[in-house]
């Protein structure tokens, strides 16, 4: 059986994820693999589960997040315009 990098549990049907950077982790459940391997917004620090938005090398979980930053051109919804 495989254990968890992140809590340690043993389990038949463990997965293997390995990142874009090569790094490879065991986990027992997404939520484990999200504790490890997600990036965490840079203004309020949850972890980016979707796509986010990207602003150089900041990942934000969200447009508010990114404008919060000084990111002005972005938007959750393209049916409501970016502010200005």
């Amino acid at each position: 059986m495989n254990r968890c990098d992140v809590c340690g549990n043993e389990y038949q049907q463990a997965f293997t994820l390995r990142t874009a950077g090569g790094d490879e982790y065991v986990f027992d459940s997404f939520e484990c693999a999200i504790h490890r391997v997600a990036p965490s917004c840079a203004h309020c620090g949850c972890k980016v589960i979707g796509h986010g938005v990207q602003a150089g090398d900041q990942v934000f979980c969200c447009a508010h997040c990114a404008h919060e930053s000084g990111v002005g051109a972005v938007s959750d919804n393209a049916e409501h315009p970016v502010p200005a």
